[in-house]
């Protein structure tokens, strides 16, 4: 994208955008998919000055996602419940309402039908690469971090390295916050003596002794050890039983080297909760839970569930989308209902706010009925710019009862199936359990 020309459809018309895409995108404009209209609209942002960021995907009655939006990554509107009136914390969020709009068209291509192009913030094109969506740290750079961050280097004395390298901070594309990250995640990863080892010897040897035991270990350039999973034999007869609806979570525990525990979870005949497979895994972005769903998924003879449920983590909807195209995903309930003392503890009027919200969540019979209760809400506490709020309505046929109650969900509403296998671990693991403790107590368990 940084120098390559590339070719997209307007009309029956090929236009071709020039370096980074320097040409104004226009109504009628087709893509052949989501990510490349995102790439395209992203190098368009970049040259013009502002971030972009992905702001709904909507399926139709058919469960296909049929309609996406980009903005401004300013969009949204900042509303500052701090007691502090003197010294405000800084916020870029200004309710910027420039976007894009996009459908699904009949050919099966994606197709811009609505753009606003007017933003009400100054535009800032020589800064625009180190807004979040551009920023970026090539293989090379990662690999002599690594290197220096062995060798004792502290990463601010590591990254400046690289920024005289470059000729200046504006020539490079990522900053100091980026590689402290990188390395942060680096350290995580970094295993204890032989640990990876045993792990691929016990994998083996359970596969040896034990018929349809499945395990994956996923490596990286280096030869460390990043992600893994394994499933028995028992785990994948259930599937085909009880595959249905699977909860997936990754709240509940990380391991000696932070690598979250990631179950797969199912309900079988007896209302009793069944597990599905597990990984732990060494980051929750969109890449590595792809890893994850692929891998559950050519475990479970590529065959989807019909639902997941998950909790509100933007990287695993993502995957989802990607991995299970078909498979109906639904946000839990109780994960974004708990959330609602934290994002309005502090108003003034969280009683009112949360009695309006409960309501119009859980005593709404029809869809129109709810419409004309979240209305009341917004309206009565004047909460239309709140970004929290917005955002859920925008997935609002995700999470609200009377918008999935028409489909199967095995009785399950909420991952608190995940957290309660979760807590049939405790006991056998722990935050100190190495990775070869862990799946050797896993079998124990």
């Amino acid at each position: 994208m940084d120098d390559a020309d590339f070719v997209v459809n307007v009309g029956s018309t090929d236009t071709r955008i020039d370096g980074v895409g320097s040409n104004v995108p226009i109504i009628g404009m087709l893509f052949q998919s989501a990510d490349e209209m995102f790439e395209y609209y992203k190098a368009y942002g970049q040259v013009k000055g502002f971030s972009i960021k992905r702001r709904s995907l909507t399926r139709d009655a058919n469960g296909v996602y049929r309609y996406l939006v980009f903005s401004c990554g300013r969009s949204d509107k900042y509303i500052s419940h701090s007691k502090n009136l003197v010294n405000h914390r800084a916020n870029s969020k200004n309710d910027c309402k420039a976007r894009l709009v996009a459908r699904l068209s009949a050919c099966e291509k994606w197709e811009i039908t609505q753009l606003n192009d007017v933003h009400n913030h100054n535009l800032s094109p020589t800064h625009s690469r180190f807004f979040t969506c551009n920023r970026e740290i090539n293989p090379h750079v990662k690999r002599q971090l690594e290197i220096n961050d062995i060798a004792g280097i502290r990463p601010n004395k590591s990254h400046n390295s690289f920024v005289i390298g470059a000729g200046g901070h504006d020539n490079l594309k990522f900053l100091e916050r980026d590689t402290r990250n990188h390395l942060a995640h680096l350290r995580c990863m970094r295993l204890g003596e032989g640990d990876a080892n045993a792990v691929q010897m016990y994998f083996t040897k359970m596969q040896a002794n034990n018929h349809g035991f499945f395990s994956l270990i996923d490596w990286d350039e280096d030869g460390r050890l990043r992600n893994l999973f394994w499933a028995d034999q028992r785990s994948r007869a259930a599937y085909h039983e009880f595959g249905d609806v699977v909860t997936f979570d990754t709240t509940y525990l990380t391991n000696k080297y932070d690598m979250p525990f990631a179950p797969f979870v199912g309900v079988n005949h007896h209302v009793h909760s069944i597990l599905l497979g597990c990984g732990l895994i060494s980051g929750e972005d969109t890449e590595t839970f792809v890893w994850l769903f692929r891998t559950w998924l050519a475990c479970m003879g590529g065959v989807p569930p019909s639902g997941i449920i998950t909790d509100q983590d933007r990287a695993m909807k993502n995957a989802i989308q990607f991995v299970f195209p078909t498979t109906r995903h639904r946000l839990c309930l109780w994960h974004i209902m708990k959330k609602l003392p934290k994002k309005f503890g502090s108003h003034r009027e969280y009683e009112g706010i949360s009695r309006l919200l409960h309501a119009a969540v859980y005593d709404t019979h029809s869809i129109e009925n709810f419409e004309d209760a979240w209305r009341t809400l917004v309206g009565r506490y004047n909460l239309e710019g709140n970004a929290w709020l917005s955002s859920l309505y925008l997935d609002r046929e995700m999470w609200v009862p009377i918008f999935v109650r028409k489909y199967f969900w095995a009785g399950m509403s909420t991952t608190q199936r995940s957290e309660s296998m979760n807590a049939f671990f405790d006991g056998y693991v722990n935050s100190k359990t190495t990775l070869k403790q862990f799946v050797e107590q896993y079998e124990n368990a």
